[in-house]
Order: structure tokens, then C-alpha cells, then sequence
């Protein structure tokens, strides 16, 4: 049995280009799925966020509509509650990166807030990197990548193939016209080859020792993709 790290959003909200907060955290898709392989392969996950805040989920990835139906989302919230790991989280000033086999980040739009410009968990990334380990990045996950940074100011995560949530699938969702800015948009600007798929469609991408997905139907396929690099 290994380790696996969850870094997680500590924020609740999302600061939009007019000031206003739009309510959000984690997607509960892109815990729950990862989790649910990750332990059911014997794995243990701890959970790290900034400060040690017990993150929050994204009301609308509860929701009967997000989940497909009332049942599903109960049987979500439930697993949620029951989720040990969420309740006592790590201060990302903490971890012990030897401790673990691979590093996984969930999105939801609270890693545009807090991730995106957190300079811990921006130097986890670059260690996690030079570390050979494993690391899953989904959806709003890749925010967080903007953070890393090499002691010469090089981005840490330049010249990687990855994907990331699309500007395409901010404007389906209804938020790219208040966002202060688009992750598709950030990831090309330090330097990364970025690439996407259909809208909603699971989409991986590969590169070395980083695996990233598009969005909250890529968390099972990229959850599936660590677990093979884990061994």
C-alpha cells in the first residue's frame, strides 16, 4: 500500500473580474472518483490544502443535475461525509513529499483563487517534479501549475504537453465573460503545449512523469493512468 497525495483548493469562492465572489471549492467528481480508485486499490490518501483549511465542495457538483439524479447526489454527499481524509487536511507547509507515491490535484474553480498563485504548493510541484513522482492534475487543478517557478524565474512546467479545462468549456459553463482570466489562456502564456479535446468528453495527456485531464470526466480515466505509474 502507498500514499498518495491530494493537494486540494482551500478557498470557497472565485473572485470574478468585477470583484464579485462566485461561490465554488473542489469539484466533488474529481475528489470522489480518484479517491474511490486510489483506496479500492489498497492506497491510503492523505488530503494537504493551504493553511490546513478544511476544503469545500462546489455546491453545483452536488447537485442532482451535475450527478444525474437525487440519488446519486445523496450517495456523493454521503461519501463526502465519510471521507476522512477531507476532515483533518494537511497545511501543504507540512507535507513530507518523501512520504508519498504520487501527488494528485482535483479542480473546481477554487484553485483559480488560491492554488494559482500559492507559492507552497508552487514548490511542492517543482519538487514533486524533480522527484520523479507520479502527479495527477485535473480540470481547474492546472491552475496551480502557475504557481511553480524555477529559482531563475523559469516556469516550472514550461515546454510539458498538457490539457487543462478549456476556454471552450468556460464559456459553456457560463463563466468565461466574468472570469479575470481563462486557464487555457494562462497555461499557453508560461509556455506549456497545451492541448484539448471535445468539450466534456474524457481527455488525458501524458508527459513524462506529469498526467493531466480536461475536465470532470477525465478524473477516472487520469486516476486509472497514475495507478499504473504507481505500480
Amino acid at each position: 500500500m502507498a500514499k498518495i497525495l491530494f493537494v486540494m483548493t482551500g478557498a470557497d469562492h472565485w473572485t470574478l473580474a468585477d470583484g464579485s465572489k462566485h461561490p465554488t471549492g473542489y469539484w466533488a467528481e474529481e475528489f470522489l472518483t480518484p479517491y474511490r480508485a486510489f483506496t479500492a486499490a489498497g492506497h491510503e490518501v492523505v488530503v494537504a490544502t493551504p493553511g490546513g483549511v478544511r476544503p469545500s465542495a462546489d455546491a453545483g457538483s452536488l447537485s442532482a443535475g451535475a450527478l444525474g439524479g437525487e440519488e446519486n447526489a445523496a450517495g456523493a454527499a454521503a461519501a463526502i461525509a465519510a471521507a476522512e481524509p477531507l476532515q483533518h487536511p494537511l497545511a501543504l507547509t507540512d507535507v513530507d513529499l518523501g512520504d508519498y507515491a504520487a501527488v494528485f490535484y482535483p479542480g473546481g474553480h477554487g484553485p483559480m483563487e488560491d492554488l494559482a498563485v500559492d507559492a507552497d504548493s508552487g514548490r511542492l510541484l517543482t519538487s514533486v517534479l524533480d522527484a520523479g513522482l507520479p502527479l495527477g492534475v485535473v480540470c481547474h487543478g492546472p491552475a496551480a501549475l502557475l504557481a511553480a517557478v524555477r529559482p531563475d524565474g523559469t516556469p516550472t512546467f514550461a515546454g510539458y504537453r498538457l490539457t487543462g479545462f478549456s476556454n471552450t468549456e468556460e464559456r459553456l459553463a457560463g463563466l468565461a465573460d466574468r472570469a479575470p482570466w481563462l486557464l487555457e489562456d494562462r497555461l499557453v502564456a508560461l509556455g506549456a503545449d497545451y492541448a484539448a479535446g471535445e468539450p466534456w468528453a474524457p481527455y488525458t495527456v501524458t508527459d513524462r512523469t506529469l498526467h493531466t485531464g480536461q475536465n470532470p470526466a477525465s478524473s477516472g480515466p487520469l486516476a486509472e493512468e497514475l495507478l499504473k505509474a504507481i505500480g
